[in-house]
């Protein structure tokens, strides 16, 4: 079942998500190490936390969180939204950069994966968000979640972003109501 989790349950879960995150990310073709999972929990993930618009979206299965995505409101002074605004053209970064919701991080245990709990992170953790676009990056290389996020109406906006990944965008939906 995926449910949205407020901010303080996502940091009471973060030892839930490190274990999926060094699942996920300790195989072919990301190969992180315990001590990367370990950093990204301690540094990424409580610090994301605290950002603007934080939403977190997981699935628990048997008694433990099997996937979990989040992301939050991205603007300037951010590490990841100035890295890009110095990476690509003054246009894209007029129209897409700033007040877009940044797409951090899913992750689905190995075991669960191909199961649809990918893509159910996703819509959860994007629907009915008050931003107008997101935008993520992902490796320029085929692999399943880029095929999931071409799957799910992200289109790449540059191919090649540092030479390793690509940047995403996706215009959402005004929310209902």
């Amino acid at each position: 079942m995926t449910l949205l989790v407020g901010r303080r349950e996502a940091v009471d879960l973060a030892e839930e998500f490190r274990v999926v995150y060094a699942a996920a990310f300790g195989t072919e073709p990301y190969f992180e190490d315990a001590e990367q999972a370990e950093a990204w929990r301690r540094t990424f993930m409580l610090r994301h936390a605290g950002r603007d618009g934080f939403r977190c979206a997981a699935v628990r299965e048997e008694g433990r969180v099997v996937g979990f995505a989040y992301g939050y409101t991205g603007g300037f002074g951010q590490w990841w939204t100035d890295r890009v605004a110095s990476l690509v053209a003054p246009g894209l970064v007029a129209e897409w950069l700033g007040g877009h919701f940044e797409f951090v991080e899913l992750a689905v245990l190995p075991g669960y994966q191909g199961r649809g709990l990918g893509a159910a992170l996703h819509d959860a953790l994007l629907a009915d968000l008050p931003h107008e676009r997101a935008l993520l990056s992902t490796w320029r290389f085929d692999t399943p979640a880029r095929r999931l996020y071409l799957n799910r109406g992200w289109v790449p906006l540059v191919e090649d972003l540092d030479g390793e990944s690509s940047l995403f965008g996706k215009v959402l939906p005004k929310p209902a109501g």
